[in-house]
């Protein structure tokens, strides 16, 4: 069954519909490859998913290991390489708010965001610095 739906506007840009939920997303070519730099460029949805997909993981293992990551958040870094231009590297800052996780449960999460699936569908190329940080 078909997932996304993406149009080619014009002037580098392109419509992406979600189709089970109508949610539409623009790209847009960033400004150092002829874009405007207006919307989210496809490699940053790329590095976008990874965070989002690690934060979703380790929220779906914490709530089975009883506990909670609300308002855990991910700065993502997106490292552009040349020839061929694509991404060739990920960094990810994973940060958690105060809530006196055990060491058990910050093993959880730091194996549960190594498996999340955009992580495992990239490329072994692509390097993925992640990194943890749980407020004191």
């Amino acid at each position: 069954m078909e997932t996304l739906r993406t149009v080619y506007l014009s002037e580098l840009r392109t419509n992406v519909e979600h189709l089970q939920s109508g949610s539409l997303i623009t790209t847009d070519a960033p400004t150092d490859n002829q874009g405007q730099g207006e919307f989210f460029s496809p490699t940053d949805l790329l590095a976008a998913s990874l965070g989002c997909c690690m934060l979703t993981i380790m929220g779906i293992a914490a709530n089975a290991h009883g506990f909670n990551i609300d308002g855990a958040s991910a700065k993502t870094t997106k490292v552009m390489g040349t020839n061929p231009r694509r991404v060739v590297e990920i960094i990810i800052e994973l940060t958690f708010p105060h809530n006196n996780y055990s060491e058990k449960e910050r093993k959880i999460l730091a194996l549960s965001a190594k498996e999340c699936p955009v992580a495992q569908s990239l490329h072994p190329d692509l390097k993925q610095a992640v990194t943890f940080i749980f407020k004191e």
